[in-house]
């Protein structure tokens, strides 16, 4: 069998990350109904939606490390299978919060082997003139199918249960599996020019400019798996504040919760390609600002007419995504290419711990500021999460135009 074109390579690797997502939502797309069955309150719900990274966290550092040694082609395929046997195992397993969290882990485990380590077996084999839009296309195919996520569990939950949506999530990452089987053909990776031990990252933490976005990139994280987590219950308990029949509330919110991430996709690509022309600094610093403005406008205006709220919702979701290529190729093109794996490490780790705060910190906050009847608790919410976003781009400016880069 020939090779596939850099191209059409691209295509097929950025299918399999949108099939491979399919049960990443599940639970936040669920909560509105999972919540009260198990009794949990919005601390405990915001730790199950966190564990997630957590597992994830726990992982990357040596999953992602091992690509510089191996092809990452044999982490994706054995973790993607770890991610069909954790949506299977929720499905009949998870009963409440412990066991809940236990699958989830394994669910960000299995993440931790797939999405960093298949992005390195993407721009392992593509030509360096595709890599950073490579890099911004399968970042945006995370967006889309965390978003179909939503809706597939919204479909079926009607229809069967929660359990059976969970399970037939599963199919999402077995057909990726698949895929990813057929695509990416074996490669030989070169000896590095250096050796460090494997879980060595002194140098990586040396490249001030790489620590610079990756620290941009937790707090990015903690914002947009916030939003993610808590889109849904927010939304429900926006539409309960509204007069019967108003515009907007016959709409499922799990339908909605869909768009607000797959409009993430285009505006990912978007503040790309701005960072490629104007500079990553300046667009973080726009973008990163004003979506810390709109989240204060949406978590305050939850009474605010249905229709005004999907509105700023939906604008919400395309400028929470605005930065994440940005900041992610960003980081490929600064790192040492002999340590681009333990570099992609680190990012994911300290990424994805800002992934795991995020929602327990959005959750801590709503008990503490009243619960989720209250519109002051949700604003209040929605104002730390502001508040923490606002950190990226002092962390790009004061770290990041200076110091070891990986060039």
């Amino acid at each position: 069998m020939r090779d596939l074109s850099p191209r059409l390579l691209l295509a097929a690797v950025c299918f399999a990350e949108v099939l491979s997502m399919a049960a990443f939502a599940t639970f936040p797309g669920l909560l509105p109904i999972i919540q009260p069955e198990w009794g949990l309150n919005n601390t405990e719900a915001g730790w199950i939606s966190g564990v997630y990274f957590a597992g994830y966290v726990a992982a990357v550092p040596v999953l992602v490390s091992l690509t510089d040694r191996m092809d990452a082609r044999g982490i994706y395929l054995a973790c993607m299978g770890l991610a069909v046997a954790s949506a299977v195992g929720f499905a009949v397993a998870a009963e409440g919060v412990w066991s809940a969290s236990l699958w989830r882990g394994l669910q960000g485990i299995a993440l931790a082997g797939t999405y960093m380590p298949g992005l390195k077996a993407l721009t392992d084999r593509l030509p360096a003139s595709l890599q950073s839009r490579g890099v911004a296309f399968y970042t945006s195919s995370f967006g889309i199918g965390s978003s179909l996520s939503f809706l597939v569990a919204g479909e079926i939950e009607p229809v069967l249960n929660w359990h059976w949506a969970f399970g037939l999530s599963a199919a999402g990452p077995f057909l990726a599996l698949v895929i990813a089987a057929v695509v990416l053909r074996p490669r030989p990776v070169e000896a590095p020019a250096h050796h460090t031990a494997l879980l060595d990252f002194r140098p990586v933490f040396a490249n001030r400019k790489a620590i610079a976005y990756t620290l941009a990139y937790a707090v990015h994280n903690a914002e947009l798996f916030a939003l993610r987590s808590w889109v849904v219950a927010y939304l429900v308990f926006s539409a309960a504040q509204q007069a019967p029949g108003a515009a907007g509330t016959a709409i499922r919110a799990t339908v909605i919760a869909t768009a607000v991430s797959l409009i993430g996709m285009p505006s990912s690509v978007l503040g790309n390609e701005l960072a490629r022309k104007f500079g990553r600094p300046p667009v973080l610093l726009c973008v990163m600002s004003l979506s810390a403005a709109v989240a204060l406008v949406v978590g305050f205006g939850a009474a605010l007419p249905y229709w005004l709220v999907l509105v700023l919702i939906l604008f919400y979701g395309f400028m929470v995504t605005f930065d994440s290529a940005t900041i992610t190729a960003g980081v490929v093109e600064v790192a040492d290419p002999a340590m681009r794996g333990a570099t992609m490490a680190v990012h994911s780790m300290i990424g994805f711990i800002g992934s795991m705060m995020g929602p327990l910190v959005f959750g801590a906050v709503l008990d503490v500021a009243g619960g989720e009847t209250s519109g002051l608790a949700w604003g209040l919410a929605f104002a730390v999460i502001a508040a923490l976003l606002m950190l990226g781009p002092l962390f790009v400016y004061t770290m990041g135009r200076s110091g070891r880069s990986g060039e």
